[in-house]
């Protein structure tokens, strides 16, 4: 039964999950690494009692290596940065994102989730300094927000237009922010470990402007990012109603005040004025200077905010909760471990 049930790609998609190589599945198992190299690879199908030993190994149950379920590619997410990550990391964090489909479709069969209704405004790769990611901020404020002002929840923001926010697992707290445009719903899973209300919140918003702007781009592109943060500075702070507020120095008291007001971090507002041209080159290099010899690149200053947390997904499950399916019925649909669910949806 085995052979006819295993799908090669579950086993590379377990591996990954738990962060391992072939050769450390190999040696928990009793077999080679050419073995493990070849059942990824649909050569050869482990034989029954081998498949019950990878299931133990790696933590999942053996109908997680049944097939039957339309693979979800995750090919084109867009992360932060690839430079600080290692390709295990990036891999492992990805497992997360396409079991979260799993978790997601099988939701969906149970409850309704609000339609995805995203803007798009493509904006071209290559384009450097042109001003198609602050038209595309704009058009998706008129769209998804429809007034002036700091945007009150990000994350409330994008679950409210069918986008699947999610944190991950600790074991990923390497990883930054990263979005997945999955067709039919968009994914984006912010670092655990960030715990930067400020910070997040752009996070949010950077992610947002690869959904709007980039279902084709190749994702890592040093222009592609900085096109999203150009995005998420205008969608987070609009030149119409930010540009008489920002200071032309490092004025600490009143960006402490804006950070207030605005809900982004002192370095966005110095960018922000920067790109606006309200700070020249100089002084922005001398204030960054400045926050590094403070400490305040990792913590600024000002009253700790409570992330915006997602709740969509918990939601999801409370709802099919109360109806008779209780989180280990929604696992077993998902054909994840329960562990594994708990750990991308959390209670409260």
């Amino acid at each position: 039964m085995a052979r006819v049930l295993f799908d090669c790609e579950r086993l590379t998609l377990a591996r990954r999950l738990r962060g391992l190589r072939k050769n450390q599945v190999a040696q928990a198992v009793g077999t080679t690494p050419k073995a493990i190299g070849r059942y990824e690879a649909g050569v050869q199908a482990p034989e029954e009692p081998m498949v019950r030993r990878l299931a133990i190994a790696l933590g999942v149950p053996v109908e997680f290596f049944q097939g039957g379920r339309s693979p979800v590619s995750l090919d084109g997410a867009h992360f932060r940065s690839l430079r600080s990550t290692s390709q295990i990391e990036r891999d492992q964090a990805l497992a997360y994102g396409r079991i979260a489909t799993d978790v997601v479709a099988a939701l969906e069969d149970l409850v309704d989730f609000p339609d995805v209704d995203l803007p798009e405004y493509v904006v071209s790769p290559d384009e450097i300094a042109g001003n198609g990611p602050v038209e595309a901020a704009r058009v998706a404020r008129k769209s998804l927000l429809g007034e002036p002002g700091p945007v009150p929840h990000v994350v409330r923001l994008l679950e409210g237009h069918g986008v699947i926010v999610l944190v991950l697992p600790d074991a990923a707290e390497r990883v930054d922010a990263f979005s997945v445009g999955v067709h039919p719903r968009p994914m984006v899973f912010f670092n655990p470990a960030k715990g930067d209300y400020w910070r997040n919140r752009f996070d949010g918003a950077h992610e947002l402007g690869h959904l709007v702007m980039h279902a084709d781009a190749e994702p890592g592109e040093k222009i592609v990012e900085d096109q999203a943060n150009r995005f998420a500075a205008e969608f987070l702070m609009p030149e119409e109603d930010i540009r008489g507020e920002l200071p032309q120095t490092a004025d600490w008291d009143r960006l402490t005040e804006l950070k207030a007001t605005w809900g982004v971090s002192m370095a966005a507002l110095l960018y922000r004025a920067r790109t606006l041209r309200i700070m020249s080159e100089i002084v922005y290099r001398n204030a960054m200077s400045a926050l590094s010899s403070r400490g305040w690149r990792r913590r600024e200053p000002g009253q700790p905010r409570a992330l915006e947390q997602p709740t969509m997904l918990l939601r999801a499950i409370e709802i099919v909760a109360a109806a008779g399916t209780d989180r280990d019925r929604v696992a077993e649909r998902a054909r994840v471990t329960r562990a594994d669910l708990d750990l991308l949806v959390r209670g409260r």
